[in-house]
């Protein structure tokens, strides 16, 4: 694990490499939300983390994080984010962990998450696999007028989320990038939804995506450093 002073310092680099990002893009900072994605990252990071001002953390597996949590107890203003797919089983646990599910892919997902929690609406965006890739759970983009369609009441359907496929270099995924924005603008303009949301970009290419519409990014190594599990 990185001292707290390292996580600091690369919460703060991070920071500044997305206000360079969102001038570009002719945005203001805080319109893009750094998610911090500590899988794997024992309580003491997350707490260093929170320290240094990092308030949105997001995890894969819902038993790790509900443990996380109880290990940490209450962090005053901390959102938790779970970005890895949710199995329909464990929808009662992630609705009493998490403040915005980021992995929604089927009318049966949001079907679970609304028996497990009526009001208020279980916030939660809608994960693309833009590139069809059969090693990635996401719904088709066609099948999402479908999919909006069957869950609009069931959940509230913030935005959409993706992550591209690998590419040679950061610079791949920018199309992925502004493809998930025009289909979040089709959507949006069919549906009556606003869409607000766009979660995309990771390490190596959230500054790409902040100029392609991005409002949220999730960021691990660059703070953590690289996982050892």
């Amino acid at each position: 694990m990185l001292t707290a002073a390292e996580i600091a310092d690369r919460i703060a680099t991070v920071r500044a490499r997305i206000a360079a990002a969102a001038r570009r893009s002719g945005r203001a900072a805080d319109a893009i939300t750094l998610v911090l994605a500590s899988k794997t990252q024992p309580p003491e990071a997350v707490q260093a983390a929170y320290d240094a001002g990092a308030r949105d953390f997001g995890e894969n597996y819902v038993q790790e994080a509900g443990a996380k949590r109880a290990a940490l107890g209450e962090l005053h203003g901390a959102r938790w984010h779970l970005i890895g797919h949710l199995q329909t089983n464990k929808a009662k646990l992630a609705v009493s962990i998490f403040d915005l599910i980021q992995s929604l892919d089927s009318a049966r997902l949001a079907a679970a998450l609304a028996k497990a929690r009526r009001a208020p609406l279980v916030r939660a965006l809608v994960e693309v696999n833009l590139g069809g890739e059969a090693t990635k759970t996401g719904a088709a983009p066609g099948s999402l007028e479908e999919l909006l369609a069957a869950a609009r009441d069931q959940v509230e359907i913030a935005g959409l989320m993706t992550i591209p496929p690998p590419g040679d270099g950061p610079d791949a995924s920018r199309r992925y990038f502004a493809e998930l924005r025009a289909i979040r603008d089709r959507l949006a303009a069919h549906s009556g939804l606003a869409l607000s949301e766009l979660s995309m970009g990771m390490t190596d290419d959230f500054a790409i995506a902040i100029e392609e519409g991005a409002t949220i990014v999730r960021v691990g190594r660059a703070i953590f450093g690289e996982r050892t599990r």
